[in-house]
């Protein structure tokens, strides 16, 4: 049985804020948009599910209100993993902002990564108070707590190098 040496060959860093600084100008700030932009979006979904719930509600005979308990939360998950996992890596607020989310190794982010971003970005909030994007001041990347626990980075689109 013999060794093949290219599945052994370790996987660089694929975006050094020294050699291409336009990824990452202005990246906090787009952020910040982008995420209100995307609450106007959960917000706007999560009304449309209420009212989905509201008759799954009268059609179960009241079993149904149950799911308002989580409805947000649920929109919020399913939104991010289908917009920030998807062929874009990225979600709405940040399309319109030109940002685009990567892995540190250069490939785009897959649903249940975008699930886990998304779970792990409130945890933290909640737990460590928003103080904890100060980390994003400290970062060279410009990445926040949950993004280097995951190993992602946001980027701006327009600097990535397109095949």
């Amino acid at each position: 049985m013999s060794y093949d040496a290219t599945y052994a060959e370790p996987k660089r860093d694929a975006f050094d804020p020294m050699a291409n600084p336009a990824l990452f100008d202005g990246i906090r700030g787009k952020r910040v948009f982008a995420f209100l932009i995307d609450v106007l979006f959960v917000a706007f979904f999560s009304f449309l599910a209420a009212v989905l719930v509201f008759f799954l509600g009268v059609f179960t005979l009241g079993l149904g209100v149950f799911l308002y308990a989580f409805l947000w939360q649920g929109v919020a998950l399913v939104y991010t993993a289908v917009t920030l996992g998807g062929p874009r890596a990225a979600t709405p607020g940040m399309r319109m902002m030109g940002l685009e989310m990567r892995l540190w190794y250069g490939a785009r982010p897959y649903a249940l990564l975008a699930a886990m971003h998304v779970l792990l970005f409130w945890v933290s909030v909640t737990l460590l108070t928003p103080l904890v994007v100060l980390v994003s001041l400290f970062s060279d990347r410009k990445r926040l707590l949950h993004d280097i626990v995951l190993g992602t980075v946001v980027v701006n689109a327009h600097a990535l190098p397109r095949a």
